[in-house]
């Protein structure tokens, strides 16, 4: 690294992100580069083992900041919604053994042939009641995502932070927070005012960072823009955040074909750069 080395104290980045690199191949890079936190997800962690990549995180002394995902908890059929809940009491034993208090839930969409929000989401209040206490045992906090609203019929019929919050406040901070995410919820006009909301209530459990960038491919879904590409800026969004109160670390979550594509200790550099570049880290409170 150069005699100009970003800061990268509060930087995490995503396994997504350069989920071309191995488990093993991503803490190597980190630890190249200066990197010391990572937010895993769970098929990757698992086909390594689950005891085996705690392991080797923490040996590269790493600070895991988020497991994803949890949720996909609205389906009507009862056997379908015990196997749900039964993955989510998983994944929250897995973010426990990777040493992360914060497993992001991704509430999912409606079930086939279902038209009823509303009703959708009170199956996820259902859930969170039995999942909450679950994970308070186990000292990990369920964080809400609310995804943009393209995504509410088929993955998340939460989509926004005001619907997140409604369903998150309906039990204590410890156990269900949100997942604040620059790339699903820059276009609401309401969103700061509700970020301010979560920070009153100590909910803010996970910040990450991702631009919109057009056209959007097709499929959409790996359309996540590498920071600096796109509309959103990063420095307002992180103003929201660190006048709610939020310290925390900070994720960049990418879904983007063509990063993938790419030499991913390069993409990782590249992103930490661009983190550096858009991220006030001299006005936060570090």
């Amino acid at each position: 690294m150069s005699d100009t080395a970003p800061d990268l104290t509060r930087f995490s980045i995503n396994q997504m992100t350069v989920k071309q690199l191995s488990l093993p191949e991503l803490t190597a890079v980190c630890r190249e580069l200066g990197v010391g936190n990572v937010g895993l997800w769970r098929e990757p962690v698992q086909a390594y083992g689950v005891e085996a990549a705690a392991k080797l995180v923490r040996d590269a002394g790493l600070t895991v900041t988020t497991l994803c995902r949890g949720g996909f908890l609205t389906a009507v059929d009862a056997d379908e919604r015990a196997r749900a809940l039964s993955d989510n009491r998983r994944a929250v034993d897995e973010a426990a053994s990777l040493g992360t208090d914060t497993l992001v839930l991704v509430s999912g969409g409606l079930p086939p042939g279902d038209r009823d929000l509303r009703a959708a989401r009170e199956r996820i209040a259902d859930a969170l009641a039995e999942l909450g206490p679950y994970a308070e045992r186990h000292g990990v906090r369920l964080a809400i995502e609310p995804l943009h609203p393209m995504y509410a019929s088929d993955r998340c019929v939460v989509s926004t932070l005001t619907q997140a919050l409604d369903l998150a406040e309906r039990f204590p901070a410890h156990q269900v927070g949100v997942t604040v995410d620059t790339y699903h919820i820059w276009w609401d006009d309401r969103a700061p005012e509700q970020i301010a909301r979560a920070g009153a209530g100590g909910r803010i459990h996970t910040f990450q960072l991702a631009d919109w960038t057009t056209p959007l491919p097709e499929g959409v879904l790996n359309g996540r823009g590498q920071i600096g590409d796109g509309a959103i800026d990063m420095r307002e969004w992180q103003g929201y955040v660190e006048a709610a109160g939020y310290t925390g670390a900070i994720e960049v979550e990418l879904f983007n074909e063509g990063l993938w594509a790419r030499d991913g200790r390069e993409v990782l550099a590249e992103t930490a750069q661009r983190f550096a570049a858009h991220v006030d880290l001299a006005g936060s409170g570090e």
